[in-house]
């Protein structure tokens, strides 16, 4: 049995895509539908409630942000063999599922699939490496898409080749990602210090530090109606906040600071180039910043709005 996970906040316009398209993703499969509902304001729980009567739809009762949500999905879907955490704005196409879940063991405990933009041909860059002081700097210097063909140089990887074949990599965007029982087990819950963002990078390079690396399956195929569209201030403000507290986590008190200057060169640099999104992120920079927030801390950020993407470029 797969358990299909879902978290949803404020999700009623992209459900009934996402539900439509699960008979043909989770082809050749048992499955069952497991959604967490951040308390949703729209009519997200009505829709699930007529279009999918069958599924566990866990209230969480706040806006309690998404690997609290994952954490309550996961708590609520009993026994499993694997786990498929899905954005609602994920469209699987025919058989993405069954890809995914063959691709696990091995060695395997997370694959990923080949990720599109709605209405584009080529795959998002959906790869990435582990961050380190180089790579952020030259994503600083040189932008992260120029310095993604330089391992050293940037945590995105942009080589055409690792996207046409089985690629193993230190992290992946975490639209839809199948889990193994084993690696779950193994890593345990999500990290709910992670309001939004970073938190899927935290649990593959835990599950990585433990043995179980993430792979992309580039036969299993989808599409991320989020994709790369362009982010709001607040959301990237959060996004290279956490990138900083999760640094700080696995690395001493030096490295970081080189890390948050390297970082803060990048957003200083494009904010004069007149992105609001990177003026917002700087000032937050100069801010202190903690690794471990209070857990009072978690539910204050807001989340994504209700046509923003949940799952920008990192």
């Amino acid at each position: 049995m797969i358990a299909v996970l879902v978290v949803t906040w404020n999700s009623a316009s992209v459900l009934p895509g996402f539900l439509a398209s699960l008979p043909d993703g989770m082809s050749g499969l048992d499955w069952r539908l497991v959604v967490a509902d951040n308390d949703s304001a729209d009519d997200t729980v009505a829709v699930l409630r007529e279009l999918a009567p069958d599924a566990t739809v866990v209230r969480t009762g706040r806006n309690a942000g998404y690997a609290a949500g994952v954490n309550a999905a996961l708590r609520a879907a009993g026994a499993y063999s694997a786990v498929l955490v899905c954005n609602p704005d994920i469209r699987m196409r025919q058989g993405c599922a069954k890809r995914l879940v063959d691709g696990l063991g091995d060695g395997v405990g997370i694959s990923v699939p080949l990720l599109y933009e709605d209405g584009r041909d080529a795959p998002l860059h959906s790869l990435r490496r582990e961050s380190s002081v180089s790579r952020a700097l030259g994503e600083a210097v040189i932008g992260n898409r120029r310095a993604g063909r330089f391992p050293r140089l940037s945590e995105l990887v942009t080589d055409p080749a690792a996207y046409e074949r089985p690629t193993r990599a230190d992290w992946a965007t975490g639209a839809l990602m199948a889990l193994s029982a084993d690696c779950l087990a193994a890593c345990g819950p999500w990290d709910e210090s992670f309001f939004l963002y970073s938190e899927e990078t935290e649990y593959c390079l835990r599950a990585r530090d433990l043995g179980y690396a993430t792979r992309l399956e580039p036969a299993a195929e989808a599409v991320h109606l989020g994709g790369e569209s362009r982010v709001s201030p607040r959301l990237w403000t959060l996004l290279t906040v956490n990138r900083v507290r999760l640094y700080a986590r696995r690395h001493g008190a030096v490295a970081t600071a080189f890390f948050r200057a390297a970082v803060l060169l990048r957003e200083a640099s494009r904010a004069a180039l007149g992105r609001p999104a990177s003026r917002a992120a700087a000032g937050a920079l100069l801010r202190p910043i903690s690794a471990r927030p209070a857990i009072e801390d978690k539910a204050q950020p807001a989340a994504a709005q209700p046509g923003e993407p949940t799952r920008p470029p990192h």
